[in-house]
């Protein structure tokens, strides 16, 4: 029977879609099944859809805005003038691409077409977007979901406008209520918004921080007699000065005429205060060049410490300021500084003491060498000796390591310690082969800071100045310099063992080495940290884990030194372990270079 045609037709010629859709299928299965009023209808549908689909593109192309189409993964449908002159893109330019190509490629918001359009009708957002010509700018995009007549989701309709002025208005407003406009640093209302979000971090992380109020000396002459103008450029080049000292992390901010403020967010010591503030003072000192006058200024430094002295930023800051005047009239306060607390000035007093005595100490040749004998277990000779610095001062007498050497690493002093170590090991054992003494390895401990690509040149040169063979030479190094950078370590230490070095692992153990990497590197020997050799043999994991460095290390073919042995029962469990030096008080304390030549004159052994 021939399919008639409804009865009602829309007025424009548009079919209900229920009949269109009957109509249609009817068409696609039994095209002879239409009767003449079927199809004229259909003929009137398809054109009046047409028009309605024409007038609603010119709709959209006298609309200002820009509009933009598009199926629900993205890919551009429909692109209206307001969209052309918003990019720059003609429409067949743009159409049946990603709207991802208007992205700006540092944007965060790179996928933007998510399942939350679809699940909440739509969404506003401030983006970033890139015109034809290049041009990023600021625009508002609101996207809706487009459905179908079923009520399922068909497609995404964007309109998108340009707020670039207003985004700059409000970066302006933010810049003016949150930066001081003279020298760009963060003002107090900053500092207090920043600090504030600090202090709630790390007093859920269990960190420790620090405040340091700033207040410059000798400004306001320079800024009375030279206006206001020299003393604005001072201030900009005081505030440069700081953030080149400090951390990308720390914060600086200006909170008056010629104070300011640095928040040290997250440190490991609370001395690390102290060494900033010596920083700081260092750089304030350097001259001034402005126009034709050299200016120079000094601080005073107030620190106050979390949580030590507060637990808000108000607290601290009126901490830091206390402090701060104590260091300007010289009550409690080191070189130009002062922390809030007595103690704490009374422990940076003390280590400033060991610093500047350090430093005359490498001056004026009040170091020396002590040396702990290496003994083989087998037949009890001394095959070695470790080569340990010591002061003497000149009035405390020998001043321990563990005093003066923590404070030599935290300054860069150990640099100058450990240059003068390798060449003091150097000239003893030239001293020791000119006399005749069988040839010894010497070993000495480099810190993590000479650990550099620089190293193999400096040994070489020691060397060849005392004219001494690198066999003679043990260097030992710790687990923790062997973790970064792993492929210019092995490739260092290679060209080391390649000059004739031995190489020794030291305090093995105590850090995190991986047995992948540890064949890699190419150790003559391993040595056990004293603090599992103190609890042999009582300790069952302290034994445990000795055991098994050494069994490791014989797999690794390494040598194993134990440290640190006292008693003859750590030496006897040990030797039944397979351990193949020790050195420690049980055989001999450091001594002096005289006396370690004795007892290898002596042949004075290990009684096993």
């Amino acid at each position: 029977m021939p399919v008639k045609p409804p009865i009602h037709p829309y007025p424009d010629g548009e079919l209900p879609p229920v009949e269109a859709d009957r109509l249609w299928q009817a068409a696609i299965e039994a095209p002879t099944s239409l009767d003449a009023d079927a199809v004229r209808a259909l003929a009137r549908h398809g054109q009046a859809l047409a028009r309605r689909i024409r007038g609603q593109a010119l709709m959209l192309d006298r609309i200002r805005e820009s509009v933009i189409t598009m199926d629900l993964v993205g890919f551009i449908t429909g692109w209206n003038k307001g969209a052309e002159q918003l990019f720059g893109y003609r429409a067949d330019e743009a159409i049946g691409r990603n709207i991802l190509f208007l992205c700006d490629e540092n944007d965060a918001d790179g996928n933007t077409l998510e399942d939350a359009f679809l699940e909440h009708g739509g969404r506003e957002m401030e983006v970033r977007r890139r015109k034809k010509s290049g041009e990023l700018f600021w625009a508002s995009m609101l996207l809706s979901v487009v459905h179908d007549d079923d009520g399922d989701p068909s497609g995404l309709i964007g309109h998108i406008s340009d707020i670039t002025e207003r985004k700059q208005t409000e970066e302006r407003i933010y810049a003016l209520a949150y930066h001081d406009p003279l020298t760009g640093l963060a003002n107090r209302a900053s500092l207090f918004k920043v600090v504030d979000q600090a202090l709630a971090v790390a007093q859920r992380n269990a960190m420790s921080g620090a405040l340091l109020f700033i207040d410059l000396n000798r400004f306001k002459p320079i800024n009375d007699t030279l206006g206001h103008t020299v003393g604005d450029r001072v201030l900009t080049e005081i505030a440069e000065r700081l953030l080149a000292t400090l951390r990308d992390e720390d914060v600086v901010a200006r909170i008056g005429g010629d104070e300011f403020v640095v928040g040290l967010l997250d440190i490991a010591r609370t001395e690390h205060a102290s060494i900033v503030a010596q920083k700081i003072l260092a750089s304030i000192a350097e001259p001034f060049f402005i126009d034709d006058h050299e200016l120079r200024l000094g601080a005073a430094i107030g620190i106050s410490l979390y949580p030590q002295d507060g637990s808000d930023i108000e607290a601290l800051l009126a901490a830091a300021d206390i402090a701060m005047y104590r260091a300007k009239h010289g009550s409690d306060g080191v070189e130009g500084y002062a922390f809030y607390a007595d103690n704490m000035n009374e422990r940076t007093a003390h280590r400033l003491r060991i610093e500047t005595g350090l430093r005359h100490a490498i001056e004026r040749d009040e170091l020396l060498l002590y040396y702990q004998p290496k003994v083989a277990i087998s037949d009890g000779r001394i095959v070695g000796a470790e080569a340990l610095v010591r002061w003497r001062h000149p009035e405390r007498g020998l001043v321990p390591p563990g005093e003066f050497i923590p404070v030599a690493e935290e300054t860069g002093l150990i640099l100058q310690v450990s240059e003068w170590v390798l060449h003091a090991a150097c000239a003893q054992s030239r001293r020791w082969a000119d006399g005749g003494l069988a040839p010894l390895k010497i070993a000495i401990n480099l810190s993590a800071r000479e650990f550099n690509p620089r190293l193999p040149a400096r040994i070489a040169a020691a060397l060849a100045h005392h004219g001494i063979g690198a066999e003679r030479l043990d260097l030992e190094i710790t687990e923790g310099m062997l973790m970064n950078s792993t492929e210019q370590v092995i490739a260092m230490m290679a060209e080391l063992a390649a000059m004739g070095l031995s190489l020794s692992l030291d305090d093995f153990g105590t850090g995190y080495s991986s047995l992948s990497y540890l064949r890699r590197f190419p150790i003559d020997s391993l040595k056990i940290d004293r603090s599992f050799v103190i609890d042999l043999p009582h300790d069952a994991n302290a034994g445990a884990i000795a055991s098994a460095i050494v069994s490791m290390s014989k797999r690794l073919q390494h040598r194993v030194v134990a440290e640190g042995v006292e008693t003859r029962a750590q030496l006897e469990f040990l030797e039944a372990h397979g351990c193949d030096e020790i050195q420690g008080y049980f055989f001999s304390p450091p001594v002096p270079p005289e006396e370690f030549e004795a007892m290898v004159r002596q042949d004075r052994r290990l009684q096993t």
